[in-house]
């Protein structure tokens, strides 16, 4: 119970790690606000939480939207009277092309998403964690640890958004909220799954042997699962970390060191 009487705020609760970090902090004890823009997605993980005997709070939010935005801050309040955590897990894949090539205003668009509205969040959400002593995690990627192409647009993205977190860290250190960052690798979801059986199909072998060939590239010889990843991020919420605020835990098997 790491989270016990503890609020948490997640964004882009979508099918994988978003469902995984709202349904695992309801078992570490902690009231859990759903935030995305499909509501009959947050109507599922809403119903996964009442069946396990959590409580959550489901608000239909486009984080992109400053009203929206405003809209979650004020309702969370309005339920719960306080937010600990809030994780930022919502954002947008900007194009996969090579930034000498990629389309300018498809960029734009994906860095507004995960860099802008990030922040715009965060902010809205200060003053409740400044009462609460509360922390931000913020949930970035592997490619922070690597240069292939095409990720360049994704990777300038992502690369700014641990700027920001380390940023806020500092600045918001003093009125005791900490930041982090979760940079997860491979998640074994249904995204990562529906890849390697394309992958399959056109090199018409299974796709067992396409999870085999990547695996082989990390140390643990497996890719984590949504729930491994969701870990990570209630030990960063948790008082277990209370000295810990500016790192970036990777989680990828050891597919990367750093």
């Amino acid at each position: 119970m790491l989270l016990r009487n503890k609020v948490v705020v997640v964004s882009g609760v979508g099918p994988g790690l978003g469902q995984s970090i709202a349904v695992q902090s309801a078992r570490a004890g902690a009231a859990v606000v759903l935030a995305a823009r499909t509501a009959s997605r947050l109507a599922e993980v809403s119903k996964e939480i009442a069946e396990i005997g959590g409580q959550a709070c489901a608000v239909p939010t486009d984080i992109d939207s400053d009203e929206s935005a405003a809209q979650l801050v004020e309702t969370t309040l309005e339920t719960f009277g306080r937010v600990d955590v809030l994780v930022n897990n919502a954002f947008a894949m900007p194009p996969m092309a090579d930034l000498t090539e990629a389309d300018l205003d498809a960029v734009a668009a994906g860095f507004h998403t995960n860099v802008v509205s990030t922040l715009r969040l965060t902010r809205l959400f200060t003053p409740a964690l400044t009462e609460s002593h509360g922390n931000v995690v913020m949930i970035n990627s592997s490619v922070l640890r690597h240069s292939r192409q095409p990720f360049g647009p994704y990777k300038m993205t992502k690369a700014a958004l641990l700027a920001l977190a380390q940023s806020l860290a500092t600045e918001l250190g003093p009125r005791g909220i900490r930041v982090n960052s979760v940079a997860p690798g491979y998640i074994w979801a249904d995204s990562v799954k529906f890849y390697f059986a394309y992958l399959a199909q056109e090199r018409g072998v299974s796709p067992e042997q396409i999870y085999d060939e990547v695996a082989a590239g990390l140390d643990l010889r497996k890719l984590p699962e949504p729930d491994e990843i969701a870990d990570a991020v209630l030990f960063l919420a948790s008082d277990l970390a209370r000295a810990i605020t500016g790192v970036c835990l990777d989680v990828n098997g050891g597919e990367f060191h750093h």
